[in-house]
Formats: structure tokens, sequence, C-alpha cells
């Protein structure tokens, strides 16, 4: 673009940027800033631009230089502060939304971000002393009231938790069904028809469903909406009087009841957690698991899972590579075996690690399928992902390897959770590091593959 002036060359930077041309936005960035590198603003939208495109060190830089020539601008701090939580710089992160709040005391968003960074680091106790303060000051602002939530469950307080989840149906991020029927809200259910419906991920259907007898004891009919590729698997849900996957609007149900509000029905602490759903294994797919791994019975079988749902938007933090698995193949007398389906498949099979790891779940039908494989599995390693859900229910060792802000159902300490008892978890000491996990998995692997061994000799 010779001969543009610098204000041309800095709106067609611009026009790129608001059009989605990422790839001709950063080569006019880079074209702009070579001649005018005293450009805060512009410094920060090419952050904007790099953390977008998941390039985080590429947003760092261009931020730390935004926010050194307009300390006092804003929306250059908060766009800083992103990336910062991105990358788990919590404590920065927060001064720098500190910054913020000093030039404009009232930004109750910017309050909720703070406790979402403290809850981040696992401070629970100071992101929910922190979060009550800024209700008080704030007390219709729902992603406070959401963010407290999330640090209460965190620390085990799961009656006020999900009571403070509520929130999410407030927020901006929640998809919400109009349907025909009143939203249970604690009033008597004896006698009354009741229909669970879904409202999130596939793990927090595995996750919730569990409180269904908890319902039914309620003196409850229960009909149960479920997602296609849950159906086979949810078939044999306790508590359930029917399962759907879609109901007549005239139906006469007396309330509906979501599926993360289903923890309201008695569950105070991490004492109270009830044992995970009976989930069901159909003879067909278990026929269908058997055959992949017939010529393997005398090998230590482990089923892998290195990604979850590439449409979530924090799966970049929480899942890692197929490569980072390879070195578990080669531990002698053990076989992998992959339950993932999903746009990562490409890259797997590019490399050729499918003949490292064997490929089970791209021809998967549904969950139930996975399921059966799963059975079929002396271990399961994976992110945290559904499948972790469904291993975990189905009561098959299982170890998770968990970024450095988990789940809640994990927290932020410990090797075990309550909802799971036949898992294990190993996280990461720091965030964005992989490696030191995944030795840990490696190194309790082979103790495993010996163990069996020595087994088999005695045998």
């Amino acid at each position: 673009m010779a001969g543009l002036t610098a204000s041309d060359l800095r709106e067609a930077a611009l026009a790129a940027h608001r059009s989605g041309d990422d790839a001709k936005a950063l080569r006019l960035y880079a074209q702009y800033l070579s001649g005018n590198p005293d450009d805060g603003t512009m410094w920060s939208n090419l952050g904007v631009l790099h953390r977008v495109n998941q390039r985080y060190e590429q947003s760092l830089r261009a931020h730390r230089r935004a926010a050194r020539l307009k300390p006092e601008a804003t929306s250059v701090l908060n766009n800083f502060a992103n990336t910062l939580n991105d990358v788990g710089l919590y404590d920065e992160s927060i001064n720098v939304r500190h910054r913020f709040l000093a030039l404009s005391p009232d930004d109750a968003n910017q309050k909720a971000l703070v406790g979402r960074a403290m809850r981040g680091k696992g401070d629970y106790d100071a992101a929910i002393d922190w979060l009550r303060r800024c209700m008080a000051e704030h007390p219709e602002e729902s992603e406070l009231e959401l963010q407290l939530a999330f640090a209460l469950l965190g620390r085990g307080d799961y009656e006020e938790g999900f009571r403070r989840y509520d929130a999410r149906w407030r927020s901006d991020e929640m998809k919400k069904v109009d349907y025909p029927y009143p939203k249970w809200d604690g009033e008597d259910l004896a006698g009354k028809r009741v229909l669970v419906v879904p409202e999130q991920g596939f793990g927090d259907a595995v996750l919730t469903l569990r409180f269904l007898p908890a319902l039914k004891a309620r003196g409850a009919e229960v009909g149960v909406l479920v997602e296609r590729p849950m159906h086979r698997l949810f078939a044999e849900l306790e508590g359930a009087d029917r399962i759907e996957l879609q109901i007549s609007r005239t139906e006469p149900f007396d309330f509906r009841i979501p599926y993360m509000d289903l923890p309201k029905l008695g569950l105070t602490s991490r004492a109270d957690v009830p044992a995970p759903a009976k989930l069901a294994l159909h003879q067909d797919s278990r026929s269908r698991a058997r055959g992949f791994v017939g010529p393997y019975r005398d090998v230590l079988r482990v089923g892998v899972v290195w990604s979850g749902s590439a449409t979530y938007k924090g799966n970049a933090f929480r899942s890692f590579s197929h490569t980072d698995l390879l070195p578990l193949s080669d531990v002698p007398g053990v076989q992998l075996f992959s339950l993932y389906k999903g746009p990562f498949l490409e890259p797997y099979r590019g490399d050729g690690s499918e003949a490292f790891i064997l490929d089970t779940a791209s021809s998967d039908r549904d969950f139930a399928d996975c399921a059966a494989t799963m059975m079929e599995m002396d271990l399961i390693v994976t992110s945290d992902t559904a499948t972790a859900h469904i291993a975990g229910s189905l009561g098959i060792p299982t170890w998770v390897v968990l970024h450095w802000d988990s789940f809640w159902v994990y927290s932020h300490h410990g090797e075990t959770t309550p909802w799971y008892p036949s898992m294990r978890l190993f996280r990461q000491p720091e965030p964005r590091n992989w490696e030191e996990p995944l030795a840990r998995v490696r190194t309790e692997l082979e103790a495993m593959a010996t163990e069996r061994k020595k087994e088999a000799a005695v045998g």
C-alpha cells in the first residue's frame, strides 16, 4: 500500500481487523507500527488480534508496549489484563485491573474479573471475600454473583454455590430455551410432573444426573430430556420414569428443572456427594469394542483423550496435543487407544501417530459406543473432558491431567475428587506446563505395567 499516509494506513489496519481479515490486519498493523511506534492504542489492538488467534506471547508483548505508552487508558488496561489472565499471570492481572479501577471505580465487571483471577489462583477465600464486598456495592450485577458462585463451588460450599449459580440465567453466555413450564424454585414436588432439561455441556449432564433419585424421592414423576449423543448412554438412569429426545410442548408438566439445578436437591458439601449416575452399556457397542482390543488382551490397555470440545472457549488451556501422549506408547507392555473424536484427528493422522495410538473413536455413533470401549480399558488418561466424567461414572481407573485453573469439581488442590472415586488428578504445577504432569503419568504408568508383568508371571 505504497503512498498511503499514516492515517490511511491506520484506518486500513482497523478496517481489516473489524472485517475479520486477520492476516491482512496483521500485516497492516506491522507496517503502520514500524513508522508509528508510539501509538499505544494500535499496540493494544494488535495484542487483541494475537489473543484471538491464540498467540499469547505475542499478545503480551504488544499489550506491555501499549500499557507503557497509555498507562491511563482503561481499554488498554482491560485488554492487557485479559491476556495476563489467559496465561495464568493472575497477580499481574489483578494489579492491572486495580489500576483500571483507580481510574473507573464503579466498573462492576472489572471487579468481577478481579475475583475471577483470585479464583484462578485457587485462592477461594480471598475471591469470596472480595466478591461479597463488591456485590454489596453492585447487588444486581450478574457477573459478580456468577464468579462468587464458582468460587463457592470450588471451595466446596455447594448449597450457597448452586443457589448463587442461578445468576447464569442473567448472563449473556447461557443459551436460553423457552419451555412452557415454570422453573422449579423449591416448591413441594409430591405428585408433580417434572421435566429435567439439558442446558450446558455433555460432561455437565453426566455429572449432575446422579441427583435424579433424590428428585424421585420427593414424590415427583420424572421425565428427562436428553441430547441425541447421550440418549443410549442415559437409557437406564435411576430415578427417571421416562427419557426422551424431545417433548411435545402440550405435555402437562408442572415444573422444569435444568440439569445444573439438580444439586440443589440436598447437596451442601463434599461429604454429601452421591455416587455417579448409572450409565447404560449396550451389547452391540460392547461387541464392537471387543473387536478393537482383540489382539491386545495380554497388554495394559490405556484409553487416551487429549482435547475436549474445540468450541469451548477455554479448550486451548485445558487440552494438550496428541504428541504429548506419544511417550506413553513407548512404555513396554502398554498399548494406547484413542478415545478422541473431533477436529484434532487430522494432525493425529497426518503425523502418523495413529500407528502408535490406535483409533477407536472416530467411528463412534454416540457416547454409548465410547463408554463400551472404555470398559475394555485398564486405564483412562484424559484431559478435562466429557469422557473423563463418563470414565469416572463407570468406575474405571481414570487419570485426569488438569490445567492450572481446573473445573470446580476438581478444585485447585489434591489428587482426588469426591465426585468420582476412581479418579486420580495430575495437576500442572504452573500455567501451561504439561510436561511435568505428563512425566508423572508416564512414571506411574511404567510402575503399573511392571506390576502387571509381575502378576502375569506369577499367574
